[in-house]
């Protein structure tokens, strides 16, 4: 005969997680491209930041999009658990749990929000406290489960980073920044779209309502191939219009007749590998196209620091 104690004390859950499971939920791939343009947006800012402010800055901006990244997983666990591409995460595999994940997120959101508007400025600390609001709730929470324009509103979250970085800077907003933000954010439809005609399969499991499984392939296609071309002249434009030099216009010029070219080739080719095909090779090649109009205005400034030193 068995005796059954009701009054037992349940023992607190053991957490399984290790420092990586942590730091895969502050999503570091995304978190990487986020510090880079931020990086940017700081840097050709027209005035001097101190050192260990335009560190902080970086930094708060950086754990600001991790806690994005956490509270996003810890939201989404349902949907990641039956997505092949993210069913490793952390939650799906048990090993934190929702609330761990968004007791994480929310304490870094926190703390990240206040250090930059206690120690830098408030301007930039309100900016990267919307930023999290936007991608946590309005993304995350709404956008995504709702509806098919998910990636296009959405993509503002991921392209404010180097406006917030700007902000840092000086304080205030000006036409550059705008400019970034609207390259990044005219960036994210094509980007995304082109994984998502080769992952729909995945996202139609998940019951997410991207563009591929709402509207199909080809809408998709033909979406992507006109956002393309109007990123194309959003890109080119600050060239002409005196903001960035010849050198990011050549870039601009050169890489968008690439870009052009792969959203071309997705929206020609429709069925079978070479479908897919073209669709990785505008993912892939998109990543890259972003990664070199920032990485020319970062040449630029410090082109410009050292000119001085050599002639001197």
């Amino acid at each position: 005969m068995s005796v059954v104690d009701h009054h037992a004390i349940e023992l607190p859950r053991i957490s399984e997680a290790g420092v990586g499971d942590y730091i895969a939920l502050l999503k570091p791939r995304v978190m990487s491209l986020v510090v880079f343009t931020a990086l940017v947006g700081l840097l050709i800012a027209p005035v001097h930041v101190h050192p260990v402010l335009a560190i902080t800055a970086i930094l708060c901006i950086a754990v600001g999009a991790g806690a994005s990244g956490a509270l996003n997983m810890a939201y989404e666990a349902d949907i990641d658990a039956k997505m092949s591409r993210t069913a490793n995460r952390p939650i799906p595999r048990g090993r934190i749990t929702p609330q761990e994940a968004a007791a994480f997120g929310i304490t870094l959101a926190f703390f990240s929000v206040m250090t930059l508007g206690i120690l830098v400025n408030w301007v930039a600390g309100g900016l990267l406290a919307f930023t999290i609001f936007f991608y946590a709730v309005v993304y995350t929470m709404w956008l995504k489960r709702f509806t098919a324009q998910n990636i296009v509103i959405g993509g503002a979250a991921g392209a404010l980073p180097p406006v917030v970085a700007w902000a840092a800077a000086t304080g205030s907003l000006s036409m550059e920044p705008i400019l970034l933000f609207l390259i990044i954010f005219f960036w994210t439809p094509p980007h995304f779209w082109a994984l998502a005609l080769f992952r729909s399969d995945d996202y139609a499991r998940a019951g997410i309502p991207m563009l591929p499984v709402v509207a199909g392939p080809d809408a998709t296609r033909l979406q992507i191939l006109l956002y393309t071309v109007v990123l194309v002249a959003v890109a080119l434009s600050p060239w002409p219009l005196g903001y960035f030099d010849a050198i990011y216009g050549i870039t601009s010029l050169v890489s968008g007749a690439g870009m052009l070219w792969l959203a071309v080739n997705v929206y020609r080719r429709r069925e079978g590998v070479e479908a897919n095909r073209a669709c990785r090779k505008l993912f892939a090649f998109s990543i890259l196209y972003l990664f070199a109009l920032f990485a020319v205005l970062l040449a630029e400034v410090v082109v410009r620091a050292i000119a001085p030193v050599i002639v001197g």
